[in-house]
């Protein structure tokens, strides 16, 4: 099988912390898109890690989780590493606000300037497993 690109393009960005929570800038030709998100309690925000995007970084295959050197070697796709083939990080976060295309939420682990690639609501009978297993 041949190889297939993929474009992705940000629906906004990481803007900062305001009084020790996060504002997502929605861009506003995706801002009607928010509409209802508000009934969420929590939402999944799916990201760019723009700082690594270089080669090396996308044919990294085995990491030290969480950076830490006293955890052994593991490949890419058992951790949240952000060195990875395709540079897309995730997290859950807790909803706290919507002002218009402004997302307020607790806390991410992305850098301000962070490109937003997609929100998806979190969804308890669809997202949680409570029997899963497994430790980084």
């Amino acid at each position: 099988m041949g190889t297939t690109y993929f474009k992705i393009f940000p629906i906004g960005f990481i803007k900062n912390k305001v009084k020790g929570n996060v504002e997502l800038v929605i861009y506003e030709k995706y801002s009607e898109g928010l509409k209802g998100l508000e009934d969420f309690s929590h939402i999944l925000v799916f990201y760019w890690f723009h700082l690594n995007d270089s080669r090396r970084e996308r044919e990294t295959l085995l990491v030290h989780p969480q950076k830490n050197l006293s955890k052994p070697l593991r490949g890419v796709f058992a951790t949240r590493s952000s060195s990875r083939p395709n540079l897309i990080g995730i997290y859950c976060a807790k909803l706290l606000e919507r002002k218009g295309n402004t997302l307020i939420i607790d806390e991410i682990d992305a850098l301000k300037g962070t490109p937003i690639i997609d929100i998806k609501p979190y969804i308890k009978k669809l997202d949680c497993v409570p029997e899963a297993t497994g430790e980084i």
